[in-house]
């Protein structure tokens, strides 16, 4: 999944809600509103959470106060991309999801009053990175091509309205971090990134950051995505779980932030840490996707912790086997379970097999040097 450029899955999987309005005008600005600004806070907090009872009461009210704006769209189509997530093109829910989005867009586009146009743009680039992440997650290639040219002349309007709205600088950030680390990281993108303008790494991890503060609506995407970036870009382990623990205390119930959590644990070799987490919520993972996820994360510290090969080849292949049913949201994991077999058959003298989990892992792996190998 690493061929589109921007790495999209991980940057923009969990975007999509947004800001919304506090008249009943649908042209009525509400940046400079503080109740809309507080009472958005907190139904994203309540979808961030998983508390999706409250959510949707939330849906209601504001399809009530606000309706045909962009942003009740947006909203919804948040809502039902966390709710059903990880949200599968087999998954009959993402019609209306899809259908929320574009319409989202569809609005977002035919403002001509320059008053509205950083909430405008904020949705529209919203409902196209959840778009994007759909897509890139279920392999649906030539869904991705289109909407990421059209998407581009959005995003370089993004800069002129950060002054208006500390969310855009999350999109910012993005650009000036990746148009410049992912051609680095991967060479053959090295001329497709000519075809666009400069970068600026440190600037986007600063812009980045200030979205993690500032920003209304994109606060934990900002830190979950300098979580990503410190730990597969810039290979530090130390500063990515800061923002990990940070996200896992803010949103508890937020099965995506635990696991990851958990995982940079085990990167950090804390596994007493991690176990003692682990036990403390049992029955955490009701979703069958975090619950292999979990599986294999046990695995992780039988092996390592415990030297348990025997206990955590049953975890590995158990993990593998419930993660399969979801496709390429299951590949991170089923590789990190693929890289311990390996580990397993080679101390057990079986190189033969090895080789072949081995290949498999390294198959289903973005980033080959995460493997728990060390």
């Amino acid at each position: 999944m690493d061929q589109f450029p921007l790495k999209v899955k991980k940057i923009l999987k969990s975007i999509g809600l947004s800001l919304f309005l506090t008249s009943n005008s649908i042209n009525a600005q509400f940046l400079q509103d503080t109740a809309a600004m507080n009472l958005l806070r907190k139904n994203i907090d309540y979808i961030y959470n998983m508390q999706f009872n409250n959510a949707h009461k939330g849906s209601a009210r504001m399809s009530g106060l606000y309706p045909g704006h962009p942003f009740i769209y947006l909203y919804r189509g948040f809502l039902t991309y966390w709710e059903n997530y990880p949200l599968l093109q087999a998954n009959t829910s993402h019609v209306s999801f899809e259908e929320d989005l574009r319409q989202c867009i569809k609005i977002s586009e035919t403002n001509d009053n320059p008053a509205y146009e950083a909430e405008y743009l904020m949705a529209n680039l919203c409902a196209r990175g959840m778009l994007l992440s759909f897509y890139v997650d279920n392999g649906l290639i030539m869904e991705v091509i289109p909407l990421t040219i059209s998407t581009y002349k959005y995003l370089r309007r993004a800069p002129d309205y950060t002054l208006n709205c500390s969310d855009l600088y999350y999109f910012t950030g993005i650009y000036n971090y990746y148009r410049e680390a992912y051609p680095k990281i991967h060479p053959v993108y090295k001329s497709l990134a000519l075809l666009f303008p400069p970068g600026d790494m440190e600037k986007g991890l600063k812009e980045l950051h200030i979205a993690g503060i500032n920003s209304v609506v994109l606060r934990a995407e900002s830190n979950y995505l300098l979580a990503w970036i410190y730990s597969f870009y810039e290979n530090n382990y130390g500063e990515a779980i800061l923002y990990c623990k940070t996200l896992c205390e803010e949103f508890p119930e937020n099965l995506l932030y635990f696991t990851t959590y958990l995982k940079h644990l085990l990167l950090m070799k804390q596994y007493d840490e991690a176990e003692q987490l682990l036990l403390a919520s049992p029955g955490k993972a009701e979703n069958n996707y975090f619950r292999a996820q979990l599986t294999i994360i046990k695995g992780i510290i039988q092996e390592k912790k415990y030297l348990n090969n025997k206990l955590a080849q049953q975890y590995y292949n158990e993990g593998i086997s419930d993660i399969s049913i979801f496709g390429k949201y299951g590949n991170e994991y089923s590789a990190y379970a693929y890289f311990g077999l390996s580990r397993i058959s080679e101390t057990n003298g079986e190189r033969e097999t090895s080789r072949i989990y081995r290949k498999e892992a390294l198959k289903l792996s973005d980033f080959k040097r995460i493997n728990f190998d060390k």
